[in-house]
């Protein structure tokens, strides 16, 4: 537990690298469309409660993993952002279906350590293109849909991002104040 808040606190925070595709503001509301590589994460997931009442639990279960709870006991130090994959359903209310994920940070992207929490999986996944957009705060399921929603009526009724999914990201979710949080919508590949 102690190495989770160790590299939280006091570690470098390695954040994941990404290409910008553009920077743009539309109807006074910015947001960016950036391109992630592929990459090695580790996952958790949850069916049955809600955004609110999982989520904390999940991160938690994330961090004491790279805090050094895995097999080799290897403290990899911090990786951001935290990216909690959501289901709408069609009145927007998130289902109660959840995938929390963190980025295996750069030196053990090659042979991640094994996790101890069997719940925990390490899966790769493919590179993506997302339109983000960043707000501050803290943020719950709530804040998370009504930033969507912003982003959606930016962006359009005819942009080509996936409608099924998207992705809840936190960057400091430890932190008492100054947090930055985003909502990231996946591109459609033509």
């Amino acid at each position: 537990m102690f190495g989770m808040f160790k590299n939280s606190l006091f570690g470098n925070t390695e954040e994941t690298e990404y290409k910008l595709l553009s920077s743009e503001t539309k109807d006074g509301v910015s947001f960016e469309v950036r391109r992630y590589d592929a990459a090695k994460f580790a996952a958790v997931s949850s069916e049955g409660r809600t955004f609110d009442q999982v989520t904390g639990e999940l991160m938690r279960k994330l961090l004491m993993y790279i805090g050094g709870s895995n097999e080799q006991g290897k403290a990899m130090g911090t990786a951001a952002p935290i990216i909690m994959t959501v289901y709408p359903r069609n009145d927007g209310v998130f289902s109660r279906r959840l995938v929390v994920a963190i980025r295996i940070p750069t030196s053990y992207q090659q042979e991640a350590p094994t996790p101890t929490d069997s719940a925990i999986r390490i899966e790769e996944r493919p590179g993506m293109t997302v339109y983000a957009l960043q707000f501050g705060g803290f943020a719950g399921e709530s804040e998370y849909r009504a930033e969507a929603l912003r982003l959606t009526r930016t962006l359009g009724e005819t942009a080509p991002f996936q409608r099924k999914q998207y992705f809840c990201c936190s960057y400091d979710p430890l932190k008492p104040y100054g947090r930055r949080n985003e909502v990231w919508f996946l591109q459609e590949e033509p």
